[in-house]
């Protein structure tokens, strides 16, 4: 078990490091004040399409696609991303949802869907949503959906609501994947179908924008919460088999989360530079903050976290390259558990170390607390996987 990078991974490395700190970093306080400009419009700012011709020029464009780069050879460079997961991975197009919508094109899509709907997400001239979740009902339990997908003739009539669309609300959207039950008699597994629509659909309605502990995330397109009134669709529309809507979120959720896993690695990198400076240029008590014992303390215990949490994620993805994501579902439960706590109590710590300055938009540590307690929630709770990793474990040790 070999984690150091190949040679072209190596200098992709260099590359995409070198890319962040001459044009994403610097980017960061342009990006916030062009997203002001129009409040309340969800338009991309245009430093982003600016650092998205550059990085497809530089080659890291779509890194994330198996036919690009094995997972682990893949998460370096997504931790490196995750420094500033606001910008850098829709920077190279590798930002959810539309990388997981994009894999799930590629494995299921028909020739025309593909031609419609993937080429354009693969060369960022439009934007897509994943409409999973719903308010009405407990979607840590997928089987539990109410939108209904129902053939009528040579359609698909679809009726239902959806919340925390991510990227809806953005003018670039214009393809909704929903998940819902096309066949209420099947067993559980078999009664849910996906199917692609455009966003501008007669039925399909916008009811509102989430935000994310206050955060609005204008740019990214928001987090949409939609009604499908009676939506029309031809029956080609329909991706992939009917009935096959569970089995194919699973194929898209598992990459999903070892991809954010890889990029809360790198926010917790981030955090705990950003305390050390803070450490060793602030002084309280007649000396540095980092000759406190506390923050010493603090600072040591976030070195240890991270190296341990990327150790897990790199294992995880070589386990899901040489055995496939079925046999890694223990792993994934792990990370996903792990990842968003260790990174919400190192970004704690350095909010800590900053004191007042760490709540406020001086820094990043509040957008990166609030990425990492909501990811404690996105794509399946903690309380999902501590279970699945739990019963896992019960399994492999029977009563004697």
């Amino acid at each position: 078990m070999d984690f150091s990078p190949d040679p072209g991974t190596a200098e992709l490395y260099l590359r995409l490091s070198t890319f962040l700190e001459q044009h994403v970093y610097p980017a960061e306080s342009v990006f916030e004040a062009q997203a002001r400009e129009n409040p309340g419009s969800f338009a991309k700012p245009k430093v982003l399409r600016e650092l998205q011709a550059t990085a497809r020029g530089l080659g890291l464009w779509n890194l994330f696609l198996p036919e690009h780069l094995t997972n682990l050879q893949y998460a370096p460079l997504a931790e490196l991303t995750g420094r500033s997961p606001l910008i850098a991975p829709e920077a190279i197009n590798c930002n959810a949802p539309d990388s997981g919508n994009m894999e799930l094109l590629s494995a299921f899509a028909t020739p025309e869907q593909r031609e419609r709907w993937l080429q354009p997400l693969l060369r960022a001239e439009i934007r897509s949503a994943f409409c999973m979740t719903e308010p009405d009902v407990a979607s840590s339990d997928p089987t539990s959906l109410s939108t209904r997908i129902t053939r009528v003739g040579e359609e698909y009539e679809v009726t239902g609501r959806k919340w925390f669309a991510s990227g809806a609300m953005c003018p670039d959207c214009t393809l909704l994947v929903v998940m819902g039950v096309s066949d209420p008699d099947a067993e559980p597994h078999r009664r849910h179908s996906m199917i692609l629509i455009p966003r501008d659909a007669p039925g399909m309605g916008i009811v509102r924008n989430l935000t994310l502990f206050g955060y609005e995330e204008e740019p990214h397109g928001g987090r949409a919460e939609i009604t499908f009134d009676g939506v029309r669709v031809p029956a080609s529309s329909l991706l992939g088999e009917p009935g096959a809507g569970f089995a194919m979120a699973q194929a898209r959720l598992g990459p999903g989360r070892i991809h954010h896993c890889m990029r809360l690695v790198g926010m917790a990198e981030r955090a705990l530079e950003l305390m050390c400076r803070r450490a060793s240029s602030r002084s309280a008590f007649g000396r540095p903050l980092g000759e406190h014992g506390m923050v010493q303390h603090q600072i040591a215990s976030a070195r240890v976290a991270i190296d341990q949490l990327r150790l897990l994620v790199l294992r995880t993805a070589w386990l899901i390259d040489t055995q496939g994501a079925k046999a890694a579902r223990r792993e994934i439960s792990a990370i996903k558990i792990a990842a968003p706590r260790t990174v919400q109590r190192v970004v704690d710590d350095a909010v800590q170390v900053h004191g007042a300055a760490g709540v406020t938009q001086d820094t990043p540590l509040a957008m990166l607390w609030t990425q990492a307690r909501g990811l404690r929630i996105a794509d399946g709770p903690d309380e999902v996987h501590i279970t699945s990793l739990a019963r896992h474990e019960l399994r492999n040790h029977p009563a004697g």
